[in-house]
């Protein structure tokens, strides 16, 4: 049936229990699974060759582009699904994706599921393993009502393994995979995708990343970040001291007076803007019609067919210029 793809970087708890969850709450029992391992020092490997799950691997964090990549090199199936490894698989969440692929006439589609708690439906049944509550979840799914939507929420997506394929998978420029979705949206509509489509039945409960659970964290305060981390034990110094002493200045040090950091967004939103020219925020506005956040809250447009081109009006162009100021911004004067 699917070749359902999970990424994981030392979380074998949680990718045990979405593991758990498909093999339970999946209708068809053809499926594949390959996971990607980053690093693995959490006994991930042994578990995964002790029950026979298949599973490409890096000994460092490949992040979530690189290793995906990797994993779908491997897949046999004609159809690509991409997950988290904190995901509880909803009962029946492959019938309704593939009720949606039978409606196709080609392979010219992008699927979404729809993510209970961290997502569209706002459900609160635990936001670790000890506080799930999967009783309370299965009574509610019963009677819970859902749409088809318009655009996509990134994760889980299917795809054709055909179409991953013509685009290339996911642009690797986005370490660890912030601004990878998006990107890999636009490589589908260059190609000529027109169906974004949400698919409401098809369910997961998405715990949260691990890097919020990880806050408690207080090493954070004086290591930094995961890549920061790994520079520091690989070469014996910070990335601040090799800016400083190395380079002669750090783009850090530039922005900290640099206000363009509020509104030219994340290290992948900026790789977006210079390689695409406009926005993700542009993009998912004017293009994919999707889902969009307020107050924290994920607001998506019932799905009403295939996109078409853009409506050009007037608030068109002046977001798009603004997004050009910004373009030009990075382009010449940030990262010169």
């Amino acid at each position: 049936m699917f070749s359902i793809i999970i990424p994981s970087l030392n979380n074998l708890e949680y990718l045990k229990f979405a593991l758990a969850s498909l093999v339970k709450n999946s209708k068809f029992n053809d499926h594949e699974i390959i996971v990607h391992v980053n690093i693995g020092s959490d006994g991930t490997l042994d578990f995964l060759k002790e029950n026979n799950i298949r599973y490409t691997f890096t000994d460092y964090n490949a992040g979530i582009t690189k290793g995906v990549n990797l994993a779908v090199k491997k897949a046999t199936r004609k159809y690509i699904v991409y997950a988290h490894d904190d995901f509880y698989f909803c009962p029946d969440w492959d019938y309704y994706l593939l009720n949606e692929i039978n409606l196709m006439k080609d392979d010219m589609f992008y699927l979404s599921g729809t993510m209970i708690n961290n997502g569209q439906i706002k459900l609160d049944c635990g936001n670790t393993l000890t506080e799930f509550n999967e009783k309370k979840l299965l009574l509610e799914l019963k009677t819970m009502k859902t749409m088809n939507f318009q655009g996509s929420t990134w994760a889980p997506t299917l795809i054709s393994k055909n179409l991953w394929d013509k685009v290339g998978g996911f642009s690797e420029e986005y370490f660890a995979g912030s601004g990878s979705d998006p990107d890999f949206n636009m490589k589908l509509w260059k190609l000529g995708v027109r169906i974004f489509k949400g698919v409401g039945k098809s369910k997961v409960y998405h715990f949260g990343s691990i890097v919020s659970r990880k806050k408690k964290d207080t090493s954070i305060k004086w290591s930094g970040s995961r890549g920061s981390k790994i520079f520091l034990i690989k070469w014996g110094f910070s990335i601040k001291f090799f800016t400083k002493v190395y380079h002669f200045g750090s783009i850090v040090s530039r922005k900290k007076k640099d206000t363009s950091i509020k509104w030219s967004g994340s290290r992948g939103s900026k790789i977006f803007l210079i390689k695409w020219g406009f926005s993700i925020k542009f993009f998912t506005k004017f293009y994919l019609r999707g889902c969009k956040t307020i107050n924290k809250t994920l607001i998506c447009n019932e799905y009403d067919g295939p996109i078409s081109d853009p409506k050009k009006n007037l608030l068109y162009f002046l977001l798009l210029f603004k997004d050009k100021v910004h373009y030009f911004y990075l382009k010449f004067i940030f990262f010169r």
